[in-house]
């Protein structure tokens, strides 16, 4: 669920590791410990690309950029997501049916 959030959020534009958790954050409850590894597998998984820009508060920033790769795999996720939600809406309208 966070690689389909991280890889949306790519789609939108390029951002630096901390700005997607922070973005991620308002919904979901993450931890910068989780999306680094995610983000270097996407990296050695050629869904992003990285370069570095200059920040005002510090030392340059590692943006991502999501790639032509990532972002059908942004797709394929997508479809596997929507497929599940279905499954579970599925099975809980049965259950409220079975109920009344």
């Amino acid at each position: 669920m966070i690689e389909l959030c991280a890889l949306s959020l790519l789609l939108k534009g390029d951002r630096y590791g901390y700005e997607l958790v922070e973005e991620i954050s308002k919904n979901i409850s993450i931890s910068e410990g989780t999306i680094y590894p995610l983000l270097r597998r996407f990296r050695n998984e050629g869904y992003v690309d990285t370069y570095l820009e200059e920040s005002q508060s510090g030392p340059p920033r590692k943006y991502y950029k999501l790639t032509a790769s990532g972002q059908a795999a942004l797709v394929k996720q997508e479809e596997e997501w929507h497929a599940f939600v279905r499954g579970v809406n599925t099975i809980l309208e049965g259950a409220t049916h079975e109920e009344n």
